[in-house]
């Protein structure tokens, strides 16, 4: 791959294979990964059904149902990751399906990140301004307003439409990666377009598609844990509690994968020219498993939130999905209403 000045997908040249260590954490990941693709296409395809089909569509509903699609969609990429991790980075299916499977990819991890933080203003909003929100948190505004994070998905998605392409090695391996040989001449063009690439790919990730949403999200608990504690309240709504579980699980899933791939941005020179830091590319298979395994994770989140779990379970499993993701009972009303009566303490109070 380096003599065609490609850079591999997640930034780096090479993933070592040939130590004990580096094998048992290959073999790992791809469990893991086999592991994600199940639960999370039954799991978040059980969600779609539920949110989707069995519930009134609510803002709640509909942003869970968003984030379950965008789940879904990922998981279901899965197969081909898989494979290309099985056959060390090798990629077997061809020139669309390489454009393809990671657009997909991109885009709904991408979109997950920016539905979590959209959630998380819904609950801001709800909690510090009941009554503006009683008056216009409507399904129609919630759906307008979903639309927002995929098309900022789709615009930082842009690359892998230009630049996404396999390539071939002397030996004949295939490789899906980005190549810059139809835009640059020279060599040396064609190495400074990939390390400028690269970092700049990066560093758009690591704070577009991380710091900047997780930052909105802190904030967001932040002004909540204000007003509940000024009000001395003690619990917080269901839907808080499902959002808190969300987002927890997402952090500690991606900042691992995030940080290695902000180092190896860093640090890209050094790694490809002179060898230096393996302990990235010996990381970069259990962190990215790691990162996908949190697309499986929501619809049991949403299970185990929702009250009386066990018994709930054995009654109905899609009953569960539906008590986690609907609505309070004393939360604001998805249809407009003139109603004087702000249900703030309402809402932070139920259980």
């Amino acid at each position: 791959m380096e003599t065609n000045y490609s850079i591999h997908l997640n930034g780096s040249e090479l993933v070592v294979y040939d130590s004990t260590i580096s094998r048992v954490l290959w073999i790992l990941s791809m469990v893991v990964v086999s592991i994600t693709f199940l639960l999370g296409v039954l799991g978040n395809g059980l969600v779609i059904w539920v949110a989707g089909f069995r519930m009134p569509h609510t803002v709640t509903t509909i942003c869970y149902l968003n984030l379950a699609l965008a789940d879904f969609s990922f998981t279901a990429t899965l197969p081909f990751l898989l494979v290309e991790m099985a056959m060390k980075e090798k990629w077997p299916f061809g020139w669309f399906l390489c454009k393809l499977v990671h657009i997909v990819v991109d885009i709904n991890l991408f979109g997950s990140v920016f539905l979590i933080a959209v959630i998380a203003l819904d609950r801001c909003v709800c909690v510090l301004h009941p009554v503006w929100a009683q008056n216009h948190r409507t399904v129609s505004l919630a759906r307008k307003v979903v639309v927002g994070p995929w098309i900022l998905a789709l615009i930082l998605t842009l690359p892998i439409f230009i630049f996404m392409t396999t390539v071939r090695v002397p030996g004949g391996d295939e490789y899906c990666t980005f190549s810059f040989g139809s835009w640059v001449k020279t060599n040396e063009e064609k190495v400074n377009a990939a390390i400028i690439f690269s970092t700049t790919r990066g560093i758009i990730r690591f704070v577009i598609g991380f710091s900047m949403p997780m930052s909105i999200v802190v904030i967001c608990y932040g002004l909540i844990a204000f007003k509940i504690h000024r009000r001395s309240l003690v619990t917080s709504s269901r839907p808080l509690r499902v959002l808190t579980a969300v987002v927890a699980s997402f952090f500690i899933c991606w900042f691992p994968f995030q940080l290695v791939a902000l180092l190896g941005t860093i640090w890209l020179k050094e790694m490809l020219f002179h060898g230096d830091y393996k302990i990235l590319d010996l990381l970069l298979h259990p962190t990215s498993s790691l990162a996908y395994f949190n697309s499986c994770l929501n619809p049991m989140l949403y299970v185990f939130m929702g009250q009386d779990f066990r018994e709930r379970l054995i009654h109905s499993l899609p009953s569960s999905l539906e008590r986690a993701l609907s609505e309070d009972s004393g939360q604001t009303s998805d249809t407009v209403t003139n109603s004087a009566s702000p249900p703030a303490d309402i809402e932070m109070k139920a259980k």
